[in-house]
């Protein structure tokens, strides 16, 4: 399964940006995906998720911001961000979890100015 994250970018704080995660695989459909972010000198955290069925959970910091979704039919999943914050600075990435197996796209950046 691989998996490419784009998207990302430079925008003003209060600006959006949509993420997208293309997946090339049979297995995405019935897979788990997840968006986290890893800001400089911080761990990487878990940002929101989206099941096969299609039930979301956020990220305190995130929740009434961000929104996760999905498009099986493009194997794809997405994170529309808006009213972002210099603290959503960070490089993102998704993640597909199918029965416990993961796998990683490679990240993209995410700059917020203030």
């Amino acid at each position: 399964v691989q998996l490419q994250a784009s998207g990302g970018g430079l925008v003003q704080a209060g600006g959006s940006l949509r993420l997208s995660c293309a997946g090339f695989g049979s297995i995405f459909s019935i897979s788990d995906m997840a968006w986290y972010r890893q800001a400089p000198g911080k761990q990487r955290e878990l940002v929101a998720t989206i099941t096969s069925g299609g039930s979301t959970n956020y990220a305190d910091s995130v929740k009434g911001r961000f929104t996760i979704s999905r498009d099986n039919a493009k194997n794809t999943v997405y994170l529309q961000m808006n009213s972002l914050k210099p603290e959503d600075t960070a490089v993102y990435y998704c993640k597909l979890d199918h029965w416990g197996i993961y796998y990683w796209g490679k990240g993209t950046q995410v700059t917020v100015s203030s």
